[in-house]
C-alpha cells in the first residue's frame, strides 16, 4: 500500500485558477476528509489525482511514481455522479468493470459474489441497473469500486441515496478497508460523516487549503467551548442567551440545543440560566465544537 502525495499543485482553467498551490498526503491505513464549499476546488484536485485532467504545476505521486494510467489500475474512484450502464444486468456489468481494471474472468466472478453478498445483494445479478433505487445503485457503484481490490480508493460523497441502515453498512466496510491498509481518500459536503469516517481533514477553499491535519488535533485546538443540553421544558432559553450575546445556537430542538460559548461565557452560567428556565435536564456536556462549525469559522475568515 502506498502513500498519496499532492505537491504545490496548479489547475487553471482560462483566467480562473481553481486549484492554488495545494500540497497534502494521504497515508495508508487512514482516511482523508477532502473538504470545502462549492467551487473550492474538491472535484479538480481529484480529478488530478485519478489521472483524468493534468496539473498545470506542481505534481501529483502514488507510491512514490506519478500518477499516470498505472495507477488507474490501482485506484477505485466513486464519483458523486453515477456512471453505471442502465441496461446491463447488475452481474454482467460488475464483471465487465472488473475485467477492465485486469482481473481475471474467474477471480472477478469470485469477487463479485463476494461483494454482493457483502451488501446484501445477491439475487440483484440478473436485475438490469434501471429497475434499482437510488440507494441500490449506489451500493452497486461502490461495489464496482472496491471489487478489483483497490490500494488506493476516491470516494466523493459515497453515501448519496442510502437509507441510516446501509450507511451504517458502508461506514463499516469503508472502516474495514481501511484497517486493511488502503489509502482513502473521502469527499463530502456533509460534516457529521467527516467527523465519524475520518483520521485526518484537508480544508479547501477558493483553491487553497485553509486548515490541514489530524482530525482530533484539529478539534482539540479549538477548545472544549461548546455545551449541549438535552432537557424537558421550553426551548426558547436558549434563544434568549443567544440574544443577549451569551452564546450563538447551532442547533435547536424542542428537546435538545447545542450551544457556542461566546465573550467568556461560562458552562455554569448556562447551567444555571437552563436550570431556573426547564422541568427536567438529562444531559449536560461541554464538548469540543463540531467540524460544521469549524468548517464555517475557517472559510468565513478566508472570505
Amino acid at each position: 500500500m502506498g502513500l498519496l502525495s499532492v505537491e504545490n499543485v496548479v489547475k487553471r482553467y482560462g483566467a480562473l485558477t481553481a486549484v492554488d498551490h495545494v500540497s497534502f498526503e494521504a497515508g495508508p491505513g487512514r482516511i482523508l476528509g477532502l473538504l470545502g464549499p462549492n467551487g473550492a476546488g474538491k472535484t479538480s484536485t481529484i480529478r488530478m489525482i485519478a489521472d483524468i485532467t493534468t496539473p498545470d504545476e506542481g505534481r501529483i505521486q502514488y507510491d512514490g511514481r506519478a500518477v499516470g494510467r498505472w495507477s488507474q489500475e490501482r485506484m477505485g474512484y466513486l464519483p458523486e455522479e453515477r456512471g453505471l450502464y442502465k441496461k446491463m444486468k447488475v452481474g454482467e456489468q460488475l464483471l465487465y468493470l472488473a475485467e477492465l481494471k485486469g482481473m481475471s474472468a474467474t477471480a472477478a466472478r469470485e469477487n463479485v459474489k463476494t461483494w454482493l453478498m457483502r451488501f446484501e445483494a445477491e439475487g440483484w445479478s440478473e436485475r438490469r441497473t434501471e429497475e434499482l433505487s437510488k440507494g441500490m445503485q449506489q451500493k452497486v457503484q461502490f461495489i464496482a469500486t472496491v471489487m478489483h481490490e483497490p490500494s488506493l480508493l476516491i470516494l466523493d460523497e459515497p453515501f448519496g441515496g442510502l437509507d441510516p441502515i446501509n450507511a451504517e453498512l458502508l461506514r463499516e466496510v469503508i472502516w474495514n478497508l481501511r484497517d486493511d491498509g488502503r489509502c482513502i481518500l473521502f469527499a463530502s459536503h456533509r460534516m457529521e460523516q467527516v467527523e465519524q469516517l475520518c483520521d485526518d481533514i484537508c480544508l479547501v477553499a477558493r483553491g487553497r487549503i485553509v486548515l490541514q491535519g489530524p482530525l482530533r488535533d484539529i478539534k482539540r485546538k479549538y477548545g472544549r467551548n461548546t455545551v449541549i443540553l438535552e432537557f424537558d421544558g421550553d426551548a426558547s432559553f436558549a434563544d434568549d442567551l443567544q440574544t443577549a450575546g451569551f452564546v450563538k445556537v447551532l442547533y435547536r430542538s424542542h428537546k435538545r440545543v447545542e450551544l457556542k460559548l461566546l465573550n467568556g461565557t461560562s458552562a455554569k452560567g448556562v447551567l444555571e440560566r437552563a436550570m431556573s428556565r426547564l422541568n427536567d435536564i438529562h444531559r449536560f456536556e461541554l464538548v469540543e465544537p463540531p467540524l460544521h462549525e469549524i468548517f464555517v469559522d475557517v472559510v468565513g475568515k478566508d472570505r
